[in-house]
């Protein structure tokens, strides 16, 4: 059967005094620039009562702690192989950070930062939230540049995905679903139905982007699982990805029914 298919990536874009920058560096890079573009713009226009260089200082806090915990959550996650490999630990640019290791970390960073600095969380997990998941639709890319996260065989659009790559069982098949690509333009829709709807809500109250933004995006990762060939850590045959999910989506729900049953306010933005 023919299908649409993508070029074989690579990973290194350039060298810079022999020194390999890879494609997935530049894609987070570009993806976290962008996502603070988002947030900060975002901030400007519709929440002109907060001071604008505190967002630089708490973005910059989350964004730390978060891409740390993204990677401290996917190196437990993938233990079997990094307590041979130690080393392996620090090397970011291989790849291997998990999003929801990163959302819980930067999440309680924030809060931590935010309660010194007797700043609102709320507030400005809606206005990140924006940029985050922005900087993951693009920073989504460098999966494909690091042939990983990719999904069953291809059926009728694929992605090729060189043999030192492939999952083990998977050896003789050269293309795979993207599984990368359908991620990145849901988190973009995502981002649509967060600016565009769950705004423009009347009574809206703070908190309540974020929590959109946990549930859409925890759902979107849940039913990802399905085609994901490469999920790490099973649970009773239950990918741990999916079970963080469900727990995600459980707190973000509870959040909106017990603000809106208690805490319900109107916000003009």
């Amino acid at each position: 059967m023919a299908y649409i298919h993508f070029a074989s990536p690579t990973d290194v874009a350039f060298y810079l005094f022999n020194i390999p920058v890879y494609f997935y560096g530049i894609c987070l890079a570009i993806g976290i620039l962008f996502g603070f573009y988002f947030s900060y713009s975002i901030m400007q226009k519709y929440y002109k009562n907060l001071d604008k260089e505190t967002l630089y200082d708490v973005f910059l806090v989350c964004l730390i702690f978060g891409f740390l915990s993204a990677r401290l959550y996917y190196c437990l996650l993938s233990s079997e192989y990094y307590v041979n490999n130690l080393s392996d630990i620090l090397n970011f640019r291989q790849g291997g950070l998990s999003i929801q290791g990163g959302i819980i970390g930067g999440f309680l960073s924030g809060i931590i930062y935010a309660k010194i600095k007797k700043l609102s969380v709320l507030v400005y997990a809606d206005i990140i939230s924006y940029g985050l998941v922005i900087a993951q639709s693009i920073g989504r890319w460098g999966n494909f540049f690091n042939s990983e996260a990719y999904g069953l065989p291809a059926k009728y659009i694929g992605v090729f995905i060189p043999t030192a790559n492939r999952i083990k069982g998977f050896e003789n098949i050269e293309y795979f679903q993207p599984t990368f690509l359908y991620e990145s333009i849901l988190d973009f829709c995502i981002f649509l139905i967060l600016f565009f709807v769950i705004r423009k809500i009347n009574n809206r109250f703070d908190g309540l982007i974020f929590a959109s933004y946990i549930i859409l995006y925890s759902s979107i990762r849940f039913f990802m699982e399905f085609l994901r060939l490469d999920s790490v850590y099973n649970i009773f045959g239950i990918h741990i990805a999916q079970i963080v999910c469900i727990i995600m989506i459980i707190c973000a729900a509870s959040f909106i029914i017990y603000s809106y049953k208690y805490k319900n306010s109107n916000i003009e933005i």
